[in-house]
């Protein structure tokens, strides 16, 4: 059950659901209210059928590319580095909260399902928490669930959520997990390296 646990704090830490509210809310504002959460419904699915497809293909692609498992942990950890430093330092996103989207229809996939909620640093997080845990896909399976399930309950309440807490409370969430990230960012950089001098040493012998 801690596996689990800590792979769904992982994984809904690095969706990043309250980081991405005020996205959400700029990409969605030109919709009709009462189509708002159809589209993020069908958004949310999009994104969870990414995830589920790249769980269970994407160490084969892995491997036909000839990638490494700690070539993997490092990149992984290099790309939540760079969301982490992003949310501690609340640098500004082309779909910030004041600007409106650059074209006056639904969004689709692109930019909500992709890479919103199934980005980079999501999908290999995945890869990487099914290569560490002895459940394999089984054990990640239901930590995406749950992590997904989390992170469509504040992504559909985004707008109740923008009014009750305002930018200010939505920015110190966002620098709490952007600090929580830079830890694991360098615990699985580290694990990498290690992994990587391992094997080295290994061949060398």
């Amino acid at each position: 059950m801690d596996i689990i646990f800590s792979a769904v704090i992982t994984l809904f830490l690095v969706m990043d659901p309250f980081g991405n509210i005020p996205l959400f809310i700029a990409a969605l504002k030109r919709v009709a209210p009462e189509r708002r959460n159809r589209v993020l419904c069908r958004e949310l699915l999009i994104a969870f059928a990414i995830m589920l497809a790249f769980l269970f293909m994407g160490r084969q692609i892995l491997h036909f590319m000839n990638i490494e498992q700690y070539s993997m942990n490092i990149a992984g950890g290099i790309i939540l580095f760079i969301i982490s430093v992003k949310l501690v330092f609340n640098t500004e996103d082309e779909y910030d909260e004041g600007k409106a989207p650059s074209r006056a229809e639904e969004p689709f996939i692109v930019p909500l399902a992709i890479p919103l909620i199934a980005g980079p640093a999501t999908l290999s997080m995945l890869l990487i928490i099914c290569s560490n845990t002895s459940g394999g896909s089984f054990y990640t399976l239901i930590a995406m669930l749950a992590a997904s399930a989390l992170n469509a309950a504040v992504l559909m309440l985004s707008f109740p959520i923008s009014n009750l807490l305002g930018r200010r409370g939505i920015t110190a969430i966002e620098r709490l997990s952007g600090m929580l990230l830079v830890l694991m960012s360098v615990n699985m950089v580290m694990g990498g390296i290690a992994d990587f001098v391992q094997i080295s040493a290994g061949i060398i012998k």
